[in-house]
């Protein structure tokens, strides 16, 4: 074999070995851009860890007035215990990311304890409307109606307070705000509806007071 055939053989293999790693490294270029945008579109660790805020997702859970308080919490979960479990857990390890079914768990428990309680608040308006004497009727819609002023004029002051504190103002006074207009809606809705009993002669005076 010639020289020159060897010397144009070496030249293939080379250039051969070049092309080769030119193609190599493109497919890896393609496959790192690939993997960034898969990436990239999937959820990081930051974004799926629950944090103590993420309670706040939803409304705060309603007041309960102490005077029906008996009547409204019979029979309902508070989750108390779950709630214990909770506090023991950050207690313990201090940050929120090693207590993330703690979290889940109240959350979902809190859920429906609110939802529960908002429904039987006014139920229990409702029907104060209708079987308590008029004119305490009357004072309870009043003092309703002065709750919610009162709360729309702190909820004004709260939209000028920065941060996460004026966050935490503005949702609790609002959760509040909306309870208190449903409450005073229900007992309203009460009042109206024992007009129909006053039509058939029933006095409202001996009516007893009753829930359920």
């Amino acid at each position: 074999m010639s020289g020159k055939v060897l010397v144009f053989l070496k030249f293939a293999v080379v250039s051969a070995s070049s092309l080769l790693s030119e193609a190599f490294r493109r497919a890896l270029c393609v496959l790192q851009q690939a993997f960034a945008m898969d990436v990239d579109s999937k959820p990081t660790m930051e974004e799926t860890i629950l944090v103590g805020d993420d309670l706040m997702m939803g409304p705060p859970s309603p007041l309960i007035p102490p005077e029906i308080a008996s009547h409204v919490l019979e029979g309902v979960d508070t989750c108390d215990g779950i709630l214990r479990n909770l506090f023991l857990c950050l207690q313990i390890n201090d940050i929120e990311p090693f207590c993330q079914d703690e979290i889940a768990i109240y959350r979902q428990c809190a859920e429906r304890r609110d939802k529960e309680l908002r429904q039987r608040l006014q139920d229990s308006e409702r029907k104060l409307g209708m079987s308590m004497p008029l004119e305490q009727a009357k004072e309870r819609c009043s003092q309703l109606e002065s709750e919610a002023t009162s709360l729309e004029r702190r909820l004004i002051l709260a939209s000028g307070v920065e941060g996460m504190e004026g966050f935490r103002q503005r949702w609790s006074l609002h959760g509040l705000l909306t309870d208190t207009k449903r409450r005073l809606d229900a007992l309203k809705q009460g009042m109206e509806n024992r007009k129909k009993d006053e039509s058939v002669g029933e006095s409202t005076t001996k009516k007893r007071w009753f829930f359920w």
